[in-house]
């Protein structure tokens, strides 16, 4: 007989975190963990869920792939028209979340969001499979479409139109930055007595605390 939800249980006893076991540099923080994932995660370790907020307030969150980071922030690409993007151009702030099972580990990012240069768009763009090239021109991401066949259709149209020549990275289409103003690094621990600690700016520096699971 298979369990019910209420009985779906994981007692977490991998790892503990502190304040002194964590870089006073939230960004080198996320460096470790990131590069620790990166050996553990069997599936994409830079997927993160993406949360963002209209101007009415209501949220939405999806999952996108992490393409870079640096301490100017967090990087990520998508159509500037899709729901995210509308909702971006009236609420330029966001929430990332990452989540690996394994090492029984969540990190949470907030920041303003700023869209990156054209160049550097362009740049990453080229830099895509050529299917994936396509694939950004042939879908008006979040609209509706009547079915799979039509984009299908719309997919080899273009890849028929272009033929071997370069295709140009659309105008609807590129990156975001999420500059980060709060970082939370978790740890799974018995008794959901989780270790929490928080960064937030303070003085030209981070600031860290413990928070209560």
């Amino acid at each position: 007989m298979s369990l019910s939800l209420s009985e779906l249980r994981k007692e977490y006893a991998l790892k503990s975190l502190t304040k002194k076991d964590v870089d006073p540099d939230p960004f080198k923080q996320f460096s470790i963990w990131f590069d620790e994932a990166k050996v553990s995660i069997t599936g994409e370790p830079n997927a993160m869920v993406l949360s963002t907020a209209a101007a009415d307030g209501k949220p939405s969150s999806r999952v996108v792939l992490l393409k870079g980071f640096s301490n100017d922030g967090f990087l990520f690409f998508t159509n500037y028209l899709s729901r995210k993007g509308n909702e971006l151009h009236q609420n330029p702030s966001a929430a990332l979340l990452f989540f690996w099972g394994e090492l029984e580990r969540q990190i949470r990012i907030e920041g303003n969001v700023e869209k990156i240069s054209r160049e550097e768009s362009q740049k990453y763009f080229l830099s895509r499979p050529r299917a994936s090239q396509i694939g950004a021109l042939a879908s008006g991401q979040s609209k509706p479409v009547e079915n799979r066949m039509i984009l299908e259709e719309r997919f080899r149209q273009l890849e028929t139109a272009f033929g071997e020549k370069e295709i140009p990275c659309p105008e609807q289409w590129g990156g975001y930055i999420v500059k980060p103003n709060y970082f939370e690094f978790w740890q799974g621990r018995r008794s959901r007595l989780h270790d929490r600690i928080s960064y937030t700016p303070e003085a030209g520096a981070w600031k860290t605390e413990r928070l209560s699971p």
